[in-house]
């Protein structure tokens, strides 16, 4: 596993890339406040994979990320679209924990609360908090595309399935890269 570490900021650039490429290809079913998410979410990706680690970077990410999950289910209540702005939020929001456990400790988005010497005070519940929502972001995943009845069928339903997959894989390379 040590040889994926130095690729999982990539990976998880990769995976968030795939899922907003997705979201815009899914046009008019993903409202403007699940786009931004994605867009978002990519962007932040991309600057952690190419970014030095740094913990101010870190924090105004993580303040980032948390704006856009707010930002993500603004206005959506009661649509068919809430489902998946909520389950990008949760995604925003469990990256932005991951940016606020890095610029606690120093260490880069991708590695930060592996656990090595932490555990402790606010890194430790940080890090609980992250694998909780990797957790509920791929539960939610698997409950949605197994279980529950899908919203969109066709072209629209399989660009939101490759989106929602890409978010669940991307968080999962970043609880892995702990």
């Amino acid at each position: 596993m040590e040889h994926l570490l130095p690729a999982a900021p990539w990976l998880m650039a990769a995976a968030a890339i795939v899922s907003a490429v997705a979201c815009v290809a899914a046009w008019r079913s993903v409202p403007w406040q699940g786009k931004q998410s994605a867009l978002v979410m990519a962007a932040v990706m991309l600057l952690v994979a190419a970014g030095d680690g740094s913990p101010v970077v870190g924090l105004i990410l993580g303040a980032v990320l948390l704006l856009s999950a707010m930002l993500g289910t603004m206005g959506v209540r009661g649509t068919p679209a809430a489902a998946t702005c909520c389950h990008r939020a949760l995604v925003s929001l469990v990256m932005a924990i991951c940016s606020f456990e890095s610029a606690s400790t120093g260490q880069a988005a991708a590695v930060a609360g592996h656990g090595h010497g932490h555990g402790q005070g606010v890194t430790g519940l940080l890090s609980v908090l992250v694998v909780v929502g990797v957790i509920s972001v791929v539960l939610w995943t698997v409950v949605a595309e197994w279980v529950l009845e899908p919203v969109h069928h066709g072209r629209t339903a399989r660009l939101l399935t490759t989106e929602a997959w890409a978010m669940a894989a991307g968080v999962a390379v970043m609880c892995l890269g702990f």
